[in-house]
């Protein structure tokens, strides 16, 4: 799904950052990675997609967990009962994909 344009995205890019690998899952049984302030990855792509889909603005779906990411995050967190630490941890992860399943496209989804 995120696939063609993460590579164009990156391809662009070659050579101005560098991109972490998987990480640490965010849950003990495996999964999506922990992500913070400063990740740089295509899941940091999914949790902006999904926060934006949510209604949670990240300012852009740029792979790039910068301010206005965490504060997406943090206000996400709130909203449903999380601790608002803007880390994008296990719990989180869980309700954010429980969250957009079955939202269908909207103006941010990646085809």
């Amino acid at each position: 799904m995120y696939g063609v344009l993460w590579n164009q995205y990156l391809s662009h890019l070659h050579g101005y950052i560098l991109i972490e690998d998987f990480g640490t899952p965010a849950c003990s049984s495996g999964g999506y990675p922990l992500l913070k302030r400063g990740s740089l990855s295509n899941y940091v792509l999914i949790a902006q997609d999904d926060l934006n889909t949510l209604g949670y603005r990240t300012g852009g779906l740029d792979g790039i967990f910068g301010a206005a990411t965490q504060n997406a995050v943090r206000s996400y967190q709130s909203s449903v009962g999380l601790t608002a630490d803007g880390i994008v941890g296990c719990n989180t992860w869980r309700a954010l994909q429980e969250a957009v399943v079955g939202t269908g496209k909207t103006s941010t989804t990646i085809d």
